[in-house]
């Protein structure tokens, strides 16, 4: 009968690399999240600077109206003999310029509303870049682990993440 030989090879279990590669992998989707969040707070910020620059430039043209009414009156009032059409004009060029004046006011408030609402998504979209990298320095450094195999680097990493998430749960509450 022939000898039958059986070979059992002894893995090697890291038990430490095992958790540490889970705890990678928790920093890796944690990271996925913090980076989509950040990129959504930066595009609602660009919008909403569009829509600040649509509404100055909507108050830009009401005060250019009421200044060509306010160049009219000066037309009608420098005529040495002024019909009635010239004062019915007048009254219609008044009561115009009213209007003009509070369109473009309400135009001037909602640019700086929305303005101020730009600098508040512009300051959260900054705490998720912040929190976002260092959350990338905390993985790095944990999966240096595998290369190292120093225990040092996890810890200094998930101290690095956790500020990170930190952070960025900051800007998430302003």
């Amino acid at each position: 009968m022939a000898e039958l030989e059986i070979h059992h090879e002894t893995e090697h279990h890291d038990p430490a690399g095992k958790a540490i590669g889970v705890v990678a992998s928790i920093l890796a989707v944690l990271l996925a999240v913090v980076t989509i969040i950040s990129h959504r707070a930066h595009t609602k910020a660009v919008l909403l600077k569009a829509d600040a620059n649509d509404q100055w430039s909507y108050y830009q043209a009401k005060k250019t109206k009421y200044h060509l009414l306010e160049t009219g009156e000066d037309l009608l009032n420098a005529m040495p003999a002024r019909s009635a059409t010239a004062d019915k004009t007048l009254e219609k060029y008044a009561s115009e310029k009213k209007r003009y004046d509070r369109e473009a006011k309400e135009a001037q408030e909602k640019a700086t509303e929305t303005e101020k609402e730009t600098e508040q998504i512009e300051a959260k979209g900054l705490r998720y870049d912040f929190g976002e990298g260092l959350l990338e320095i905390g993985l790095v450094l944990t999966s240096l682990y595998f290369i190292a195999r120093s225990k040092l680097f996890p810890v200094i990493g998930i101290i690095s993440a956790t500020v990170g998430i930190v952070t960025a749960l900051s800007g998430f509450l302003m």
